[in-house]
């Protein structure tokens, strides 16, 4: 099914005005092409990798594994940008676009090409986020099983109980758009664990290098390092993220030093880089309203949101930040950021500790009603790693920094649950979330905290009998022996894979409830 085009918006010539750039200066622009491509006639006529076409089979809603969004932009297209002396940046399939970096007479010429049918300004946005401030380590080292500084942010949304069950993010991959990621911190290059990528790419330098180069801002690489960790670290007794099993594929998208303003069009590229990878969850703390109003925020007009409703469709958990612009208690007005107006992406706001929401976040609804942001995570002082120190600990605050738990939540209870889609799983957080009922029908009716905070467990185990330990729908001998495997266990109450009884240790009174539920 190819991409519905863009709707031309008129907003070239006042973004132009809004930005104010020399007059004969040249600015990155889409070129949106008609569809004239043909239906691929097989996977060899795709960039679509096993991994990719495995997660699509699973959760894709579109018809088929692939269509003509999959086929890559006609060569003929790009050379002709080219050929009006305009200078290419990226391609898109999805979109069927090409950006490039145009002067006023070349963007004239690149409106009267062939099959051409607008041209828009690539928009600039934001990754908003507090200053850094280290925070001590926890004292003491502990054992495989300690969280050390992450444990109140991860408990918050129930990762440690999920995570007891086995449920840490093993066989899932999760894509990661932002500034760039220092791989350095002694809680990824742990010889025991260390990160685990299969892929990664420079959008911005174009090379496969998403760390720190030369010529980088020194700001470049801090906020993706920071929103790494939060999943992907681990460390015991020092900080444990809240996916530290998942495999990473990192897209670097957002160009630092021009007060953090980042590129829709290698946004873009990024994310179809990330489902090409055959990535299950897609996490990125960047947005954009620069170029966009309030009223554009429909889920249909900005471009990252049109590339992340064709990421949805292809099978992909697209999770993204609401925004730090504040909120008020007027229902009527909003101010997310683009592509938190998508239709199935999770958008996501800040609480802290306590669960009371932040300040700074950003309130919704989407333009045409829809409830934004729809869960909350701890966004407040929220501890990771450091960027620079190898072995420091960060406090930093953001919907950047609650969106990537959300994201953990949503790999750990894939791996639970295979059965769920893009929207059995929001249903599933939604229903279970803090300010749900078991309908899901108590969202916040102000659009700040939707339906409130993540419950990662109960999103797993919903509609499931409470003896049903592998999650396949039925309590059966599989579950016995698994609960026999962990006869003797003890631990912490609700926090013992085998405690039916809530008693914190695994013993016959749990094997008489599990028979009680056969």
């Amino acid at each position: 099914m190819p991409i519905p085009a863009l709707a031309a918006s008129g907003l070239l010539q006042a973004c132009l005005a809004l930005g104010a750039p020399a007059p004969d200066a040249a600015v990155p622009v889409w070129v949106f092409f008609a569809e004239d491509r043909a239906m691929p006639a097989s996977l060899a006529d795709t960039a679509l990798t096993p991994r990719a076409l495995e997660r699509r089979a699973k959760r894709r809603t579109l018809p088929g594994l692939f269509d003509r969004a999959d086929v890559p932009v006609a060569a003929a297209h790009s050379e002709a940008v080219a050929g009006t002396g305009a200078s290419v940046r990226a391609r898109s399939r999805w979109l069927n676009a090409v950006s490039a970096m145009a002067t006023p007479e070349q963007r004239k010429a690149l409106a009267a090409l062939p099959g051409v049918t607008h041209v828009e300004l690539v928009g600039r946005g934001r990754s908003g986020w507090s200053d850094e401030r280290m925070v001590p380590p926890p004292e003491g080292w502990g054992s495989a099983t300690d969280y050390g500084a992450s444990i109140d942010q991860l408990r918050q949304i129930e990762l440690p109980r999920l995570h007891s069950w086995g449920m840490t993010g093993q066989g899932m991959v999760i894509g990661v758009l932002d500034s760039g990621f220092n791989k350095v911190h002694e809680s990824f290059t742990n010889p025991a664990h260390p990160l685990r990528l299969i892929a990664e790419w420079d959008f911005i330098n174009n090379d496969g290098n998403t760390g720190p180069e030369p010529g980088d801002d020194p700001n470049q690489h801090k906020h993706g390092t920071w929103i790494l960790g939060t999943m992907a670290a681990y460390l015991p007794g020092s900080l444990v993220g809240g996916a530290f099993d998942a495999q990473y594929v990192l897209a670097k998208t957002e160009n630092v030093p021009t007060e953090t303003q980042i590129e829709e069009d290698w946004y873009v590229a990024g994310l179809e880089f990330v489902e090409l990878h055959g990535a299950d969850v897609a996490t990125s703390s960047l947005g954009y309203i620069d170029w966009y109003t309030q009223a554009d925020l429909n889920g249909t007009t900005a471009v990252t949101t049109v590339a992340v409703n064709t990421a949805t469709a292809n099978g992909m958990v697209c999770v993204t930040a609401a925004g730090n612009d504040g909120h008020d208690a007027n229902p009527a007005t909003s101010s997310i950021i683009a592509p938190a107006d998508a239709f199935n992406v999770i958008t996501c706001g800040a609480a802290d500790l306590g669960g009371n929401i932040a300040g700074f976040s950003s309130s919704g609804p989407t333009a045409d009603g829809r409830l934004k942001p729809e869960l909350t995570a701890c966004g407040v002082a929220t501890v990771t790693v450091h960027s620079t120190n190898t072995t420091g600990l960060s406090a930093v605050s953001g919907t950047s920094l609650s969106t990537p738990l959300v994201a953990a939540a949503c790999a750990c209870i894939l791996q639970a649950r295979p059965d769920y889609g893009v929207a059995s799983l929001r249903e599933a957080l939604f229903a279970t979330a803090s300010r749900s009922d078991a309908a899901g029908l108590h969202p916040d009716p102000l659009f700040v905290e939707g339906h409130g905070l993540v419950r990662a467990f109960g999103a797993a185990t919903r509609g499931r009998s409470f003896a049903d330990l592998n999650l396949d729908g039925r309590v059966s001998g599989a579950d016995l022996g698994i609960l026999l495997g962990e006869w003797g266990r003890t631990g912490e109450v609700g926090m013992v894979y085998g405690d039916l009884s809530g008693d914190g240790r695994v013993n016959g009174a749990d094997v008489g409830m599990l028979l009680g539920a056969w």
